[in-house]
């Protein structure tokens, strides 16, 4: 079976990785590995490539940034040659971004099957791109791998035969569980002087939070005061830094003497700047299912979440973009020594094994 494998922005790196290793230890399949150039700077792409020791991309579409239509038809444009060329048993997309619905909607018009690994998350949310992104991409997907029981009843509840369903677990923690202990030798706490500090991290980057200064300020209302009790370590994404200056907000943010602007960190310093947070602040996706297996308090910042089982097992509070509630979790976090989260089925590090075994037959 002859696999094309798509990789496009950073949260899709870690979700291919595994997958590239379960594959070539399996003798029926011949993968293949298309990087669309979505994220195409050296933090974003090629440092990730290297950490997480995945093999050079066959072929590189080198589309980078554009607006939502342009980068998704400069996708579909330079990738149909691709499949048209190598002649696919299957095209295999992972996660939400723009690669994983331009490479499908490609892949299906020229009836070669379709596989969506991290199938049937839903926010329930049409404003995010991303929510498109997936409903769309699983309608059109032959196989549909699964991360947790609400993609299940989502899928059955979009009338998707359950004979195209497999919950297998967490392409991502198969990542993360391979690379903790080299993680764990990162020298970035030395680096930033946070050994046996209590420190928050912070991350953000969605448009509805960053591109809104009515949001972005409520949210520094918050971080305001967390950065009062404990530093707070905050990568900054090049669209959140740009939008500081644009909104009227850097200033604001000078003024915090406890937060700390980085530029994007690699895969195991940020592993490592996680799993050392008291609590960790973000309106990202694949960091709520992260802080769940490094069992570190997770508030996610945002009216929705497409992962309830990080919820659901103890690890993550969903609070939205009011300043007092954000201020309440973070409260409950520093107050209370109960934490316990349990370890969601499946999230074992070996999703990715149990996917090459079914498309293996």
């Amino acid at each position: 079976m002859k696999i094309i494998n798509v990789a496009g922005a950073r949260p899709n790196f870690m979700k291919i990785a595994p997958l590239m290793d379960a594959f070539a230890a399996h003798p029926g399949i011949e993968p293949m590995l298309v990087h669309t150039g979505q994220h195409y700077d050296e933090k974003m792409s090629d440092l990730f490539f290297r950490q997480l020791g995945i093999p050079e991309p066959d072929i590189n579409l080198e589309v980078g940034s554009a607006s939502h239509a342009v980068m998704t038809a400069e996708i579909m444009k330079k990738f149909e040659p691709v499949v048209l060329e190598h002649k696919p048993d299957a095209v295999l997309v992972v996660g939400d971004v723009n690669s994983t619905i331009a490479c499908g909607l490609v892949a299906v018009k020229l009836g070669v099957k379709l596989i969506h690994v991290e199938a049937g998350l839903r926010s329930f949310d049409r404003n995010m791109p991303e929510e498109v992104n997936r409903v769309l991409t699983d309608a059109i997907s032959d196989y549909l791998f699964i991360t947790e029981p609400s993609g299940v009843e989502n899928l059955k509840n979009e009338g998707v035969s359950e004979d195209k369903i497999f919950l297998v677990g967490n392409v991502m923690i198969d990542t993360l569980l391979k690379n903790k202990a080299k993680a764990d030798e990162s020298k970035v706490l030395d680096e930033l002087d946070l050994n046996g500090v209590d420190y928050a991290a912070l991350t953000m980057h969605r448009p509805s939070n960053v591109d809104d200064p009515a949001v972005f300020g409520r949210i520094l209302d918050a971080i305001e005061r967390v950065q009062n009790d404990m530093v707070v370590v905050f990568p900054i994404h090049p669209r959140t830094r740009n939008n500081l200056g644009k909104l009227g907000l850097a200033d604001r943010v000078d003024a915090m003497v406890n937060l700390r602007l980085l530029d994007p960190v690699g895969y195991l310093d940020f592993l490592k700047l996680m799993s050392g947070a008291k609590v960790v602040l973000t309106d990202s996706g694949g960091i709520q299912e992260e802080t769940t297996i490094l069992k570190v308090p997770c508030i996610t910042m945002r009216e929705n979440t497409e992962r309830p089982i990080t919820i659901e097992v103890g690890a993550n509070q969903l609070v939205g973009t009011d300043p007092q509630k954000i201020v309440a979790a973070y409260e409950r976090v520093v107050g209370d020594n109960g934490f316990s989260p349990t370890v969601p089925d499946l999230w074992d590090g070996r999703a990715a094994v149990r996917i090459a075994e079914t498309l293996a037959g």
